[in-house]
């Protein structure tokens, strides 16, 4: 009888180290699908990014081109506006004074306020 309760306790300890075995082998396979997951989202997440950069400079360039033409027409309108353009469209050239000869006044200051 004592061979055989022998026999039972190193059947359920076997089922126990199995079991606690088994528990761990699935955690690690878990994390590690968990880690390639996390990893696969990254990289894609990343290789997205460098494609949408690429067409962004793409766009970039084609603004700074179109700025360019806007910054030629700008220049060459403005080269071509002249005093006798202006008088044409119904300006007139004006006449203004920036100082007077006159004086305006002056400023009293007392010594000695104590």
């Amino acid at each position: 009888m004592r061979g055989m309760a022998s026999k039972l306790n190193i059947r359920s300890i076997t089922m126990i180290n199995t079991s606690v075995e088994r528990l761990l082998l699935n955690a690690v396979l878990i994390s590690f699908a968990l880690l390639a997951f996390s990893y696969l989202l990254l990289l894609g997440n990343m290789v997205k990014d460098v494609v949408q950069r690429k067409s962004f400079e793409a766009k970039s360039r084609l603004l700074s081109v179109e700025v360019q033409d806007l910054e030629v027409a700008y220049l060459n309108a403005s080269n071509s506006i002249d005093l006798n353009l202006s008088r044409s469209l119904g300006f007139k050239e004006a006449q203004t004074t920036f100082t007077s000869n006159t004086s305006l006044g002056a400023a009293e200051t007392v010594q000695n306020e104590l």
